[in-house]
Formats: structure tokens, C-alpha cells, sequence
């Protein structure tokens, strides 16, 4: 049977690149001793009272159609807390809720992408990014952030990028995979870009509130940025809510509404005792959240600090999210190789830094969403791989 070409668009590297984890999670199941960190999936329970929230809905009858743009309260508490967290004030017409960030983005792509148009992307990237952009026929055109640099984007190297095919520049920061916290002044520069040459700008912010030595600043609060910035946010990682996909879009009230048509014909709405449970999860004092946050970043100093013994590598110290790169180019194995090897001989599951773009090549990144114990076995496991490599690799090849 034949299948369209948008088959072959969201196949390929960056949807192979998530085998390395499916494999593990195999593994885990047969029970076998593998330390999965492959994945940003927050390892906490979702705090109590949004549970709460979900089981009395379900309860009381919150099972049936919603509004398909989300529940008029809900959007209202998300734009509230937009202003709060951007300073950038927004109605609840402006307000999109979808099934998570993944689905927000790819709406919004579809809203303002065509065929043949390109949008340019800092990278390492997010993996599912370039296939969900090629599903618009569209481009993407990747700006490298190089690790000399603490994987910061330069602005100049956006401006030269652009062309007269570009529509949208998209910029993830907090970033992932890189944990690279974006300054106001890179926003403003790439605020300066856009309006120069009239361009979307994409702001995904799913990491904003997982933040450590930096502090995370949104660009749609910018002038002359509300009427083309679109913000991406969810509860997947702020409020270890990855399965119950909640996410949305901030952006101009007509966009909203070219939104609201395609989620009439893809979504329907999302579940209203989910949003339920997310209006609780946005109005509520969790002290469970900031738990999580000082976790995280106890949890990555920890790991930092057995990474950084390990003679072979250098592990870069990110400044938000759950996830570090450790740079493995002195070994002379790809990323690729490097992962193969840690899961296949050392129980280790890594994802390979090229899944993120060239520029994470020479890197692996692991995530920080299991325990202290775990990553302390996982830094003896990574250790001693790195010591059979240079013990059984020819000099000539360890670079």
C-alpha cells in the first residue's frame, strides 16, 4: 500500500533516535539493572490536591465535551499567570489549551508555516522539532550553539541565517538538551531580528520555572513583540505532569482563533477533569514544586561532581532543566557509538547528542530525572566505560 510523503518528513533520525530508550525500557521491565536516563520524565508524583482535583471531576460528571480552545476559566488562571511570570499582558482570547506542549507547537507551526518556507532554529534542538516543522512542508534551518561557547546562541549568527524564505526563528530557553539559560539582551537581539525582517518568533518556555543560577526572561513581553510572539508553556515538567498532556499557546487573539479551528478538527477539547486539575495545579501553593526545583539541582551538582572526576570527559554545568551534556570528543566515538555502548555493555541509557542537531555531536545527554543513588551509579557505570575505551581503542584513534 502506498503512504504519503508526509510519512517520510516525520520519520527518520530524530524519531531513531528514541529507540536507544525504548530498548532500555524493555530491558528495565524484564528486570534488569539499567539506569534510564534518556528521558525528561520528572520521577516525582504529581502533587496531591491536582490528583484531587482530577478524581472529582471524574466523580462529579467532568466527563464530556469542552470548549475545543479550553475551558474559559482555565484560560483565563493561564493568562493571569502569564502576566505574572512575563509582564506581558494577555486576555483569555489569546489563550490556546492543548494535549501538551508537543501538540501546542505543532498547531502553531501548522498556523503560520507553509510549504517551502523556513524557520530557523538554535541547535542542539529538541529532537522532535525538525520533524514536526518538516510535517508543514516547511524547512528548518539550524543555527549552531557551539559547546566553546556554553551552547549560548549568537544572535549574528540568526541575522545571517535569515533569507527571504524564513517566516519564524524558534527559541527554546531554558534549553533542552543543553540547559543554557538565554540573556535579555540575546532576547532583545533576536526581538530586533524579527522586526526587522517581519518573523514569528516561537518562544518555548516548558522549563522556565526549572531554573538555577539564571533567570529564565520571556521575549513576548518586549515592545513591539506581542502581535508576533507565540509562547509555549505546559505542566509537564514544572508539575511532574507529563501524562496528563497539558500545555498551551499565548499568542495574537487571530491566530488564537485559527488555532481554535484546527483543534475543532484534530483535538475536540482536551479533558475536562484534566482541566480541572490543572486549574488547581495554576491557583494552588505547592510547596511540592520548589521541592522539586531544589532537587533538581541538588541532584545535578551531585552528578556534576562525579562527572567532572572522569578523566576522558568534561560535563558541562547547565543553568536550568533536567538534563547535562558531557562532551565525550576526546574518546574519538560519536555520540552514537557512545550510546550504543553505554546501554549494550554498561546498563547505562544516554541519548546521542547528534539526535539534537550537528552541534551536540561529540555529546551525550542524560537526564536528571531519577535519583541521587541512580546517578551515582550511573557515574561509576559511565566511568568505567570510558576506561575500556581507552584501554581497547588503538592511541591513534582517541582524539
Amino acid at each position: 500500500m502506498k503512504y504519503s510523503a508526509l510519512t517520510e518528513r516525520i520519520g527518520g533520525d530524530s524519531a531513531d533516535a528514541w529507540q536507544i530508550l525504548y530498548r532500555a525500557m524493555d530491558r528495565q521491565k524484564a528486570g534488569e539493572d539499567v539506569v534510564i536516563l534518556a528521558v525528561g520524565d520528572p520521577d516525582f508524583d504529581t502533587p496531591s490536591p491536582i490528583i484531587d482535583a482530577a478524581i472529582h471531576g471524574l466523580q462529579t460528571g467532568a466527563t464530556h465535551y469542552t470548549d475545543v480552545v479550553g475551558d474559559a476559566e482555565l484560560r483565563t488562571i493561564i493568562a493571569q499567570s502569564h502576566t505574572q511570570a512575563t509582564g506581558q499582558p494577555v486576555s483569555k482570547e489569546q489563550v490556546v489549551v492543548m494535549n501538551g506542549a508537543q501538540c501546542a507547537l505543532y498547531g502553531a507551526a501548522q498556523c503560520i508555516m507553509e510549504a517551502g518556507a523556513e524557520v530557523i532554529i538554535p541547535e542542539p534542538m529538541y529532537t522532535t522539532y525538525e520533524a514536526l516543522f518538516n510535517a508543514t512542508g516547511a524547512k528548518v534551518v539550524k543555527v549552531p550553539m557551539r559547546p566553546e561557547n556554553n551552547f549560548q546562541v549568537l544572535p549574528e549568527d540568526i541575522a545571517a541565517a535569515v533569507t527571504d524564505k524564513t517566516s519564524a526563528i524558534l527559541i527554546n530557553s531554558p534549553n533542552n538538551p543543553t540547559g543554557a539559560v538565554f540573556p535579555r539582551s540575546t532576547m532583545e537581539a533576536v526581538a530586533d531580528i524579527c522586526q526587522r525582517h517581519d518573523l514569528w518568533l516561537i518562544s518555548d518556555e516548558v522549563y522556565s520555572t526549572v531554573t538555577f543560577a539564571s533567570e529564565h526572561f520571556s521575549p513576548c513581553a518586549l515592545p513591539g513583540m506581542a502581535e508576533r510572539t507565540i509562547t509555549i508553556n505546559s505542566l509537564s515538567k514544572s508539575h511532574a505532569m507529563t501524562g496528563w498532556r497539558l500545555g498551551w499557546v499565548v499568542c495574537p487573539e487571530e491566530m488564537a482563533i485559527h488555532l481554535g479551528n484546527l483543534t475543532l478538527c484534530m483535538l475536540f477539547g482536551s479533558p475536562a477533569f484534566i482541566q480541572d486539575a490543572a486549574k488547581v495545579a495554576l491557583t494552588t501553593a505547592l510547596p511540592e514544586l520548589e521541592q522539586m526545583r531544589l532537587t533538581y539541582q541538588r541532584r545535578r551538582d551531585v552528578f556534576y561532581q562525579h562527572l567532572k572526576g572522569i578523566t576522558g570527559i568534561h560535563c558541562h554545568l547547565p543553568e536550568a532543566g533536567m538534563f547535562l551534556m558531557i562532551d565525550i570528543r576526546a574518546t574519538g566515538m560519536t555520540s552514537q557509538d557512545m550510546a550504543e555502548l553505554l546501554l549494550n555493555k554498561f546498563d547505562v541509557a544516554t541519548l546521542p547528542g547528534v539526535a539534537f542537531g550537528p552541534s551536540g555531536e561529540g555529546h551525550i545527554r542524560v537526564s536528571l530525572g531519577v535519583d541521587e543513588a541512580e546517578l551515582v551509579k550511573a557515574s561509576q557505570r559511565i566511568a568505567a566505560c570510558i576506561d575500556y575505551i581507552f584501554a581497547h581503542k588503538p592511541q591513534s584513534q582517541i582524539g
